[in-house]
């Protein structure tokens, strides 16, 4: 499944599709398989953050050397620039940024549900200023769907509102509701079925509420669920106990999205409690603050502990940073403002999230899961 683009109709004969290989019996946690127009992604699989169409300091091939099987655009900013037409017209976004794998695109109902007094919400959709140069827009549940068509979107992601947290429970019904409809006309305006739609769980952190976002859309004909809404200021405990009220409500063949997390404990917990698929801005973002992400915790490369270092910033751990540089290096390009700091710590961090992922698929393979949890957890202790 290595079609050339997703600009073209060739694959219309496709259908997306989740095969479950490996359920742990002590825990929640799955090994899966998912079918997408433009390969396979062994899940549980993490989604390196590419919002406006490239993983920041890295090139495409090299994200996908670092053990990337999907990557995330957001339709937000995409529509703003450089615009869906023009990314249709030069092929589509696989084609536009030279990535052959899959893409899944966030509806940017985040970015747009952020800007607080610059959007009105209303039945029909979202209508906001561009945080660009103030121009009007409007988002609809339709228009999303026109939009992440025409990027050809392996993973479409349906408009929905994030509620804040903490919101009332009037306020969360009325926003679970208005959600749910969308969803409902993302079906409805659906034109390639070849290319995956996923629906957004909310419903704050009411378990009820998210029993009720489940109960009505995990009957309908989507291709996978995410749950939405968390990560927003809650806490790890508040979240993993609303994810312990919500994936057992979600239907056990099709794939489970967690948006928007996380660190790797967050990561490693959500998994033993049955969600599949993950992105987070962190590995890269904190890369360009001087952040590696290790096998014994964070490390601040610019410490002044670090300015004669000549260790590896992991030792043990295989990936181009560490084989080849040493801390006190880093820490030179980092101060100095050095672009080649944000290429090798993104990448040591690419690197480590994708080797986090592997080692927890090869833990479900071989029945050892619980086992790879405890020892998760002592090392967090550890670190802590």
């Amino acid at each position: 499944m290595n079609h050339k683009s997703c600009g073209d109709r060739a694959g219309e004969g496709f259908r997306p599709s989740f095969t479950l290989l490996a359920e742990d019996e002590a825990t929640s946690a799955r090994r899966g398989k998912l079918s997408l127009f433009h390969g396979e992604v062994n899940t549980p699989a993490f989604m390196p953050v590419g919002t406006y169409g490239t993983v920041k300091a890295m090139t495409p091939e090299e994200v996908e050397g670092l053990g990337a099987e999907i990557i995330l655009g957001n339709t937000y900013h995409l529509y703003l620039r450089p615009g869906h037409e023009l990314i249709r017209d030069m092929g589509g976004l696989h084609e536009f940024m030279n990535w052959r794998r899959p893409i899944l695109t966030d509806s940017g109902g985040y970015q747009v549900f952020s800007l607080n007094e610059l959007r009105k919400i209303t039945e029909e959709g979202v209508t906001f200023q561009s945080h660009l140069d103030g121009s009007r827009h409007m988002l609809t549940p339709e228009r999303v769907v026109e939009i992440e068509e025409a990027l050809g979107s392996d993973v479409m992601m349906v408009l929905d509102e994030c509620p804040p947290h903490p919101s009332s429970r009037e306020y969360l019904e009325r926003s679970l509701a208005l959600t749910n409809r969308w969803a409902l006309r993302s079906l409805d305006a659906r034109r390639r079925p070849e290319l995956a739609l996923f629906a957004i769980l909310q419903g704050g952190m009411d378990p009820e509420l998210r029993a009720r976002a489940a109960s009505e859309l995990c009957g309908q004909p989507f291709d996978g669920f995410a749950i939405g809404g968390l990560s927003v200021g809650e806490g790890q405990e508040l979240m993993l106990k609303t994810l312990e009220a919500t994936t057992p409500h979600m239907p056990r063949s099709r794939p489970r999205y967690l948006m928007g997390v996380g660190t790797p404990s967050d990561i490693v917990e959500a998994v033993a409690r049955g969600v599949d698929m993950f992105d987070c801005v962190l590995p890269t973002r904190n890369a360009r603050n001087g952040m590696f992400f290790t096998s014994k915790g964070k490390i601040a490369i610019k410490l002044a502990r670090f300015e004669r270092d000549e260790l590896p910033p992991d030792e043990g751990c295989g990936c181009y940073t560490c084989r080849n540089y040493s801390r006190a290096y880093i820490r030179h390009l980092f101060r100095t403002r050095e672009i080649l700091a944000s290429r090798l710590i993104t990448g040591h961090n690419l690197y480590y999230y994708q080797s986090l992922m592997k080692r927890i698929r090869a833990a479900l393979e071989a029945g050892t899961f619980p086992a790879f949890l405890n020892d998760f957890r002592a090392g967090q202790e550890v670190l802590q």
